[in-house]
């Protein structure tokens, strides 16, 4: 360390003076650390820096040096995104060939399978020409959970005929194992439910929406500008409100943390980073102000002081702290942001539920057949080779079977991820109300998805069944988040189906359930950024607050890019991501009170946690 000590004083130390200050020198030094290059190269980066901000702007001292720090930083970020795309398009362009158009091919296709990484071709029968010899191998769908373990380089995989993929057997559905395995189970001293002798004649739910659902009935596409930064600094004044009277706060305890001042101010504002580019981290992370409170400009956040605390982009976050310098604000604590309220009823309304169920007057129910029973189940409900549905006639087989009260059926339903539907190349099963020529995607669900729900209806009319649009749905017109109901009465589904919009706050009874069909666990995994170490070791149960927290189905913003999520089965393998409409973000807020349980999908593993409500992935 000595010795790197006098090399710096050697090549930085200002002419005249013998050694740099303590605090330019750690700088420095941590420079070093951090990007692991001898003195020199450091040097001649500062004189290129130099250069670049002018001479008269350079002198070296404590703010300039920390420039220059970032200024580095930077830099090596750029050069390590550019090598990492041209090493992504070296194998594009690698893969992209067939094998078999090169001169020194193996024309015959003789060496297939038996060379690593090569597609194995499926022979033909009789002499016909081998199909596609020169086309671009389309992209397989590659699901979430597959991405997360290992990253895809985009190339086809060829399908053998005896169902072996690289080693993998591949299983039907039918074939599946441990088909109906319990995996966690909550409140586990409760008898389980026991399905009726017989179905009921009429529905035991009480379904009311905590959301009103016309206001979703809006244009997409027609943002303006204008509408969706009054939006975004509304939310900003709106938790100002909250934190204010939650910790009851006077007026001039607030302040702009954009300017400089030697007091100590409370300040709210939402998480940013410094650059479109890359994922966030302590060190780009910008607090966006509103209008109202300091002009919309954004300052760098220190957060050093900080012992723990987890942060995202699109957070609304309360922080205390001082902006001495006028560059940054430095944090010293994070104010608790209240949550809303739990939902309550009325006894007059508990008593009129229980009745309802059969439950008696001391909230006990007579059987184990009285309890109510609600299934959940998230899109797809096909698997990616085929249009049978199968996992959607099971799911409505045991719905059946057990005289289920409510099935919640969260989209997609029919995905426009599926590669049979993003190339259309599929049929239709025998219909004589549909003319194959003149068949519609409106047709195809009604006959893929409504079939099976119709079937379930007639054997359980006493079952609710609840349907959850996704911006995947082929056939919900609304592109956008948050999403209209999907169209009840051209989709021919039964009366027992109700249709909701995405997201929805709904009560069953007096169960009040928030629902969404995006995957906003998976995103805010891949940019939460942990300061210190997290009060929650356990991601499963930290992401979930969040959403609680926050008061949104999904405050992640922006959205993660669709480039980044896994590949998807359509052409040119780019995923729908979340096509989110900032105007109508407000639409997405859990209004009012918390819910008692909250449902939202996700690639994340499986499960259920009480932080501080029901929260199933």
């Amino acid at each position: 360390m000595a010795t790197t000590a006098e090399d710096l004083n050697g090549l930085f130390a200002p002419s005249g003076a013998t050694k740099l200050t303590p605090d330019i020198l750690g700088e420095l030094q941590s420079i070093l650390r951090l990007h692991s290059m001898p003195p020199q190269e450091l040097f001649y980066k500062w004189e290129s820096y130099s250069i670049k901000m002018g001479s008269e702007e350079t002198k070296l001292d404590l703010s300039t040096v920390r420039a220059f720090k970032k200024d580095v930083q930077e830099s090596l970020e750029r050069e390590t995104r550019g090598k990492a795309h041209l090493r992504n398009a070296d194998k594009r362009g690698i893969h992209s060939t067939p094998r078999n158009a090169a001169g020194n091919g193996d024309v015959f296709g003789m060496m297939d399978g038996l060379i690593s990484n090569t597609p194995r071709t499926t022979s033909t029968k009789g002499g016909a020409k081998r199909k596609a010899a020169f086309e671009t191998p389309a992209v397989p769908k590659v699901s979430k959970s597959t991405a997360m373990s290992s990253p895809s380089d985009g190339r086809a995989t060829a399908q053998p005929s005896n169902g072996v993929t690289n080693g993998i057997q591949m299983v039907a559905f039918t074939d599946r194992q441990n088909a109906g395995q319990i995996v966690e189970t909550l409140n586990d001293h409760l008898d389980p439910h026991e399905p009726p002798v017989a179905p009921r004649s009429e529905s035991r739910i009480k379904l009311t929406a905590y959301t009103d659902l016309k206001k979703f009935y809006y244009k997409p596409l027609a943002m303006h500008l204008s509408e969706a930064s009054e939006v975004l600094d509304d939310r900003i004044d709106d938790f100002m409100t909250f934190v204010q009277t939650h910790h009851n706060l006077e007026d001039s305890a607030f302040g702009n943390p954009a300017s400089k001042s030697t007091s100590e101010i409370v300040t709210v504002g939402r998480i940013a980073s410094d650059t479109l580019e890359g994922k966030l981290n302590a060190a780009s992370m910008v607090l966006e102000t509103s209008r109202r409170m300091g002009a919309g400009l954004r300052v760098p956040l220190k957060v050093d002081s900080v012992s723990s605390y987890e942060f995202f982009p699109g957070q609304v976050v309360a922080v205390r702290g001082i902006n001495a310098s006028g560059e940054y604000f430095s944090v010293t604590e994070v104010l608790e942001v209240p949550l809303l309220p739990p939902a309550a009823s009325l006894p007059s309304t508990l008593d009129s539920n229980n009745e309802r169920i059969g439950m008696s007057e001391d909230g006990e129910a007579s059987s184990a057949s009285n309890a109510l029973s609600v299934m959940v189940a998230s899109g797809p409900y096909t698997a990616d080779d085929n249009l049978a549905f199968e996992p959607l006639h099971a799911l409505c087989e045991k719905a059946s079977d057990t005289c289920t009260d409510v099935l919640i059926l969260i989209g997609p339903l029919l995905d426009i991820e599926h590669p049979l539907i993003a190339s259309g190349d599929f049929d239709l099963p025998d219909d004589s109300s549909v003319q194959p020529d003149k068949a519609t995607l409106s047709d195809a669900f009604r006959i893929l998805v409504g079939t099976p729900l119709r079937r379930l209806a007639q054997a359980n009319p006493s079952i609710t069944i609840i349907l959850v649009p996704s911006v995947r749905d082929t056939v919900n017109k609304h592109v956008s988040w948050p999403q209209e109901p999907l169209p009840k009465k051209e989709l021919g589904l039964p009366k027992q189906a109700k249709m909701v919009t995405n997201p929805v706050t709904i009560s069953l009874n007096e169960i009040v359930v928030g629902i969404s069909a995006q995957d906003i666990l998976y995103d805010l995994r891949r940019e939460e950024v942990v300061v210190g170490k997290p009060m929650e070791s356990n991601v499963l149960a930290r992401l979930p607050r969040h959403l609680i927290q926050q008061r949104h189905f999904f405050p992640l913003f922006p959205p993660v890019n669709r480039t980044l999520l896994p590949k998807a089965g359509t052409e040119d393998g780019v995923a729908t991501g979340m096509p989110l409409d900032i105007s109508y973000l407000k639409l997405g807020e859990l209004l009012n009170v918390r819910p008692d349980v909250l449902i939202t999908p996700s690639a994340l593993s499986p499960f259920a946690k009480v932080e501080p409500l029901l929260f199933v992935a």
